[in-house]
């Protein structure tokens, strides 16, 4: 079975969201999980309480490259974000700081 939950989400707005209310936390998902698929995830890897999920997800966007061989156009990965609230009280401990 693939990985629900790739990597956590590490940007100036999620750690400003993060600060602001302690028990939200933003996940890089599997485009295709559901809301109950992370929750479960978080529960058996964290052992925490998941009060609710919500996702976002981005499209690749089309990037263009001028070469002296030519011109090159592709696009950039798909993927879905996650941002998880905990039950009031708790926390995650994504870096195992103690």
């Amino acid at each position: 079975m693939k990985s629900i939950l790739i990597r956590p989400l590490i940007t100036e707005k999620m750690s400003g969201i993060s600060e602001k209310h302690s028990n939200k936390f933003g996940f890089i998902v599997a485009v295709d999980a559901n809301k109950i698929q992370i929750a479960k995830a978080l529960k058996e890897k964290f052992n925490v309480d998941v009060t609710s999920v919500n996702t976002i997800r981005y499209k690749g966007k089309m990037k263009t490259q001028l070469t002296k061989k030519g011109k090159f156009s592709g696009r950039t990965a798909k993927f879905k974000k996650a941002v998880v609230t905990l039950k009031e009280g708790q926390t995650l401990d994504i870096f195992g700081q103690a």
